[in-house]
């Protein structure tokens, strides 16, 4: 399930880089998770690594919102606890939090967001 999620994912950065140019290094993975060695996951928690934090966020401000966090779901995944915790306290401070399970809704979600 993870490797398909990975592929919806790669898509969506492809589909962005080519229909935004002018965003493109904007939108951007946020490298929270994964399969790590114990040596590596302590550094990456010192380094600020955080459980529970989207898997992208487009660096755009636009009328309503600071920027926009999108976390990537495939299948039936849901929302771990650390995830929704994150998407609360992005939201009180005036960010976008969105789920996203296919490539037409990152579409739509970002047409919407950036218009």
């Amino acid at each position: 399930m993870k490797q398909l999620e990975h592929k919806l994912q790669c898509s969506c950065i492809k589909y962005f880089r080519y229909a935004y140019p002018v965003y493109s290094k904007l939108l951007f993975s946020i490298p929270n998770g994964g399969s790590r060695n114990i040596i590596e996951a302590v550094k990456l928690k010192k380094e600020g690594v955080l459980a529970g934090c989207a898997d992208l966020f487009l660096s755009v401000p636009n009328s309503f919102y600071h920027g926009f966090y999108i976390e990537m779901k495939y299948g039936k995944n849901k929302q771990s606890e650390n995830q929704k915790i994150f998407q609360k306290e992005v939201e009180a401070v005036g960010y976008k939090y969105s789920l996203c399970y296919s490539f037409d809704e990152f579409e739509i979600l970002i047409k919407y967001y950036l218009k």
